[in-house]
């Protein structure tokens, strides 16, 4: 084959996209820290799977169309940074073949060189040994060799492509000692790699199906947690793809409602209508991606729903919203946290975090509903900074600031200096000043058995955190978080030190980890209830 045209290339999506999909728990597994957070291959898989749906459907065989549906479907889909980083290598690869009906071998290898210049660009502080180095060296050697042997096909190109990618992915660990300490290598890059080897299979005859993923147990006692009146009300609609056209709704029935209740499945010949009340949407999400793709989706706060309706009657009639001066947009996951937040002026609390990064559309959707004169975004979580950054770019006619909160503790510094009275500049000053201030430690749990930075970390382990730094782990919570604190107590001129209790923190627990402050230090304490998942405590000091 000597080129490729819109047709070809959404098979070449679809093959990709679903190497992707039967490959991500294995890309989530590629994670530098041995704690549940790992999510690349989740957030990935969903990025890309947003811009082959769009791709999939666009009703043109030119390649421009198909490239130019799946840069926007990846946009609005972007999910973390590996998501965000994904969309901007295809987004550089639809600016190279804009206007082309096909491409051949050599401006195919171009498209993916360009690529990596535009995905380079989008990134502030590039980082090599990651998806960037990857992309940036396989495609410059194979448009190098493509160059050099004019005549190869597209099917020796992807080859070769493929090869270098393959060791440039290798070299990661050489790249980033942290990657090389615990042994794995950059999980991006293993994520991008399994997207050129999905479209490869299809040019080689042999096109990869999606498969059903079995579910895996990460039950750790200490994350139980009760059942509660509320949750998420979870809607969503899915296309099935082609091998389950004998689909069995039971199936997904029992699945789903492992994790949640209220449980309705209906199906339409090759479409899918699902609804579950859930604390873990996310979960839910992933279950129903496995049998399809998503054609609309919904996550409600049922908690919240039900506050605002006893909380003040109902307008009959909804009034024109007038701009106001100021909105805040921050992104928490626990309904402590959320409130915390609305209490401290945030108009819009955005479920995530760990583990369920938010999307770029998601902000989007949000920021157009605000109707503010300027707009603040709280990220809480340098996973989710790129999303929030996106969104900003996309929606560039609006005042928009992303104060780069990369934790919790760094956002509720960082809202409690918010002050709606006074001009935004000296707003984002005071907030950036207040969040550079933060040192933030977190205790979770670890999921493998690793060593890193000189502590041996056993599966089940309490591990304490500190930055980018595991500071203790042991089998007990308290010996851990206890060790967390003394590291904590370190700094310098501070004066006060944050408790965020998360699910699993028990009120006996809490107030241990309270008298422990108060008795090795001077400084103020103050305890809030959040009620994350994943992280026991996150603490805050400064």
């Amino acid at each position: 084959m000597n080129t490729v045209n819109g047709l070809i290339f959404k098979e070449m999506l679809r093959s990709g996209n679903a190497n992707l999909l039967n490959h991500k728990s294995e890309v989530d597994a590629l994670n530098v820290f041995p704690v549940p957070d790992g999510d690349t291959g989740t957030n990935m898989s969903m990025t890309f799977s947003s811009g082959a749906k769009d791709a999939l459907v666009c009703d043109s065989e030119k390649i421009t169309d198909v490239a130019k549906a799946l840069s926007r479907g990846l946009l609005m889909g972007a999910r973390g940074n590996s998501g965000v980083i994904t969309s901007q290598i295809f987004r550089g690869f639809y600016q190279y073949v804009d206007g082309k009906d096909e491409i051949t071998t050599a401006e195919l290898a171009a498209a993916f060189e360009n690529g990596a210049r535009v995905a380079y660009k989008a990134i502030m502080k590039p980082v090599e040994g990651t998806i960037l180095t990857v992309i940036r060296e396989a495609s410059w050697y194979a448009n190098h060799y493509t160059t050099e042997n004019p005549e190869i096909t597209v099917e020796e190109y992807f080859a070769r492509l493929i090869d270098y990618a393959r060791e440039s992915l290798d070299h990661t660990p050489e790249l980033l000692p942290v990657l090389k300490e615990v042994g794995v290598v950059d999980s991006g890059g293993a994520g991008l790699l399994f997207i050129l080897e999905g479209m490869k299979a299809y040019l080689d005859g042999k096109p990869i199906e999606a498969q059903e993923v079995k579910e895996e147990s990460n039950y750790n006692p200490a994350l139980d947690i009760e059942n509660d009146e509320f949750g998420y009300c979870t809607e969503f609609i899915i296309r099935l793809a082609e091998e389950y056209v004998n689909f069995d709704e039971n199936r997904l029935k029992n699945k789903l409602a492992a994790i949640g209740e209220s449980l309705v499945v209906v199906k339409d010949d090759d479409i899918v209508k699902v609804h579950v009340h859930t604390l873990k949407p996310g979960d839910a999400l992933n279950i129903g991606q496995r049998y399809g793709e998503f054609i609309k989706l919904k996550i409600e706060n049922m908690q919240e729903q039900h506050s605002a309706l006893t909380a003040a009657p109902k307008e009959e009639t909804k009034k024109p919203q007038e701009k106001k001066k100021y909105a805040v947009i921050s992104v928490s996951a626990g309904k402590g946290l959320e409130d915390l937040f609305k209490e401290l002026r945030c108009d819009v609390v955005i479920g995530g975090g760990q583990t369920m990064n938010p999307s770029c559309e998601s902000f989007v959707e949000n920021i157009n509903n605000v109707n503010a004169e300027h707009i603040i975004i709280l990220p809480n979580n340098s996973n989710i900074i790129l999303a929030a950054n996106q969104a900003k770019d996309i929606l560039s006619d609006l005042d928009i600031h992303v104060i780069e909160t990369k934790s919790i503790q760094e956002g509720i510094a960082a809202i409690s200096m918010f002050n709606p009275e006074t001009d935004i500049d000296t707003n984002i000053e005071e907030m950036n000043t207040a969040k550079a201030n933060v040192q933030s430690g977190s205790l979770t749990y670890a999921i493998k058995d690793t060593m890193f930075n000189g502590v041996e970390v056993k599966t089940g382990d309490f591990i304490a955190m500190t930055n980018k730094t595991i500071v203790a782990s042991n089998k007990d919570k308290l010996t851990s978080v206890f060790a967390l604190l003394d590291e904590m107590f370190k700094k310098e001129d501070a004066e006060l030190m944050t408790v965020i209790a998360g699910e699993d923190a028990t009120d006996d627990e809490v107030n241990k980890v309270e008298e422990y402050i108060e008795n090795n230090s001077d400084l103020e304490v103050e305890v809030i209830r959040g009620d994350q998942p994943v992280y026991s405590f996150l603490i805050g000091v400064e």
